[in-house]
């Protein structure tokens, strides 16, 4: 049930007509409990149980790792978690992976295996409630929190509906002490949530699927048909289109749980106006970024350690988080280039002193340099296959004359017009925020840029209900 479409709508209103025409704050959760497995069941009934019994599995986990009286005893209720978990994780996620791999070994040593194929489908959001679970594990084993008294507090915790196919990945205390009293909507707050629900949808809708959606499409089906500026466009289109996608889930999700009174951290911070990559880690899928830091990084070391170790310790977080987002190679080199990036930073600013404060100039061309870079690093994200790749890379040094044009002028203008416009906003409210922006505004310029979004939805919408990219993850 995407935000996207008009079953969620007719979903949410009802939920909120009952949802505040209930007093008891017990039977409240209860509906969004309820709200939440009907929601998550509209993609696979039967993975409702799976959502279930992750969730009871580490309720009683945690409950046994904080009466535990020795540390040894937590540890191996720790690992329990860790292995039911992440077993269950890696056998939907990544078992049709592990299976061809070993088909190719075996091939390349002459070793006739030919298993029968595991057709595995991967239930959606599975990696995010993943990580959810484990971070309360963890933090209850670390200290960091108290198991909580209420199952419905905890069970809400993990499925509530908002975030639960593609985040933000909410930790255990962000969430659960808002839980424990009623949560009073405001018309301020009631407002401002349906704000950034048009706002999110507005950047799915309009920017990812209508404008830059169409020539990422055309270019990675068939990349050896396409010129140079077309295939430039298209990697700069797809740098726009995944961001406005995924954070226009992340803003949508952050709106529809305003107006049920919760509170979910942002999950992006203009992560196109970094200077460098590490910033860009601090902008970009934040919620991912910290739990890789805090339950990964920080856990093999850190920079605690020697610079070599460090350097490891960076490429292995980010060979790992490019695998968390999918049983792919390409994912690997990602999340490995990514890796390889921080290492390079980390040295330059560790042995290289930059002159502090930057000029206006450097800062714009240092945010451009790192856009460039990333963009062309989600080529490997995108593609389909290895090849591909390669050749859209082969692509971008060709003359403009050596394909004829495949895509009308107009479209690729407006793209690129697309892109520059995004950027430019990133640099602009890169210390601030969109609520800051919004609240600065008059009423008359909050209502018409808000009326024109929903014109541009009902008018310029594609029709292709598009699902949202990290469904798949």
């Amino acid at each position: 049930m995407p935000f996207n479409t008009y079953t969620f709508l007719l979903f949410f209103i009802v939920l909120l007509v009952i949802y505040h025409s209930v007093k008891s704050w017990k039977y409240q959760k209860t509906i969004l409990l309820t709200a939440s497995y009907l929601f998550y069941s509209a993609w696979n009934p039967l993975f409702v149980l799976l959502l279930m019994f992750s969730t009871i599995v580490d309720w009683l986990l945690a409950k046994k790792i904080f009466q535990s009286p020795t540390k040894h005893t937590k540890k191996w209720y720790l690992i329990t978690s860790l292995v039911v978990n992440l077993g269950l994780l890696s056998y939907f996620k990544y078992g049709d992976f592990l299976l061809e791999n070993s088909i190719y070994i075996f091939g390349l040593l002459q070793i006739d295996f030919k298993p029968a194929t595991l057709d595995i489908i991967l239930p959606v959001g599975i990696s995010f409630y993943t990580f959810q679970t484990l971070s309360y594990t963890i933090d209850t084993y670390r200290g960091k929190i108290q198991p909580s008294k209420s199952f419905l507090d905890y069970a809400l915790y993990v499925s509530f509906f908002p975030q639960l196919v593609a985040g933000p990945i909410v930790r255990a205390n962000d969430f659960l002490p808002q839980c424990k009293t009623p949560r009073k909507t405001s018309i301020n707050q009631f407002g401002w949530g349906l704000s950034l629900l048009t706002i999110g949808l507005f950047l799915k809708i309009i920017i990812a699927d209508t404008i830059l959606a169409p020539i990422v499409d055309k270019v990675y089906a068939a990349p050896e048909y396409f010129s140079s500026l077309e295939t430039w466009t298209a990697i700069l289109a797809f740098s726009g289109q995944i961001f406005a996608d995924f954070s226009g889930y992340s803003t949508a999700a952050i709106g529809v749980s305003l107006c049920l009174g919760f509170i979910l951290p942002d999950n992006f911070k203009a992560p196109y106006a970094a200077l460098g990559f590490r910033e860009f880690w601090q902008r970009w899928h934040i919620s991912l970024s910290t739990w890789l830091r805090d339950y990964l990084y920080i856990s093999l070391g850190g920079n605690r350690v020697s610079s070599i170790r460090t350097s490891i310790n960076l490429m292995i977080t980010m060979l790992l988080g490019g695998l968390w987002h999918g049983a792919s190679w390409l994912f690997v080199i990602w999340g490995g280039l990514h890796g390889l990036y921080l290492i390079v930073e980390h040295f330059i600013t560790q042995y290289i002193k930059l002159e502090k404060p930057l000029n206006t100039i450097t800062q714009v061309l240092l945010i451009v340099l790192t856009f460039l870079i990333v963009s062309l690093t989600w080529v490997f994200f995108r593609a389909e296959s290895l090849q591909d790749a390669l050749t859209i890379f082969s692509n971008l040094h060709q003359s403009p004359t050596s394909h004829k044009p495949q895509i009308e002028g107009v479209e690729l203008l407006l793209a690129l017009a697309t892109i520059v416009i995004l950027v430019s906003w990133h640099i602009i409210i890169k210390n601030s925020s969109i609520e800051s922006f919004f609240q600065k505004q008059q009423n008359v310029i909050k209502g018409l840029i808000l009326t024109l979004m929903i014109m541009a939805i009902f008018l310029f919408a594609s029709g292709d209900d598009r699902a949202f990219i990290y469904f798949q993850f």
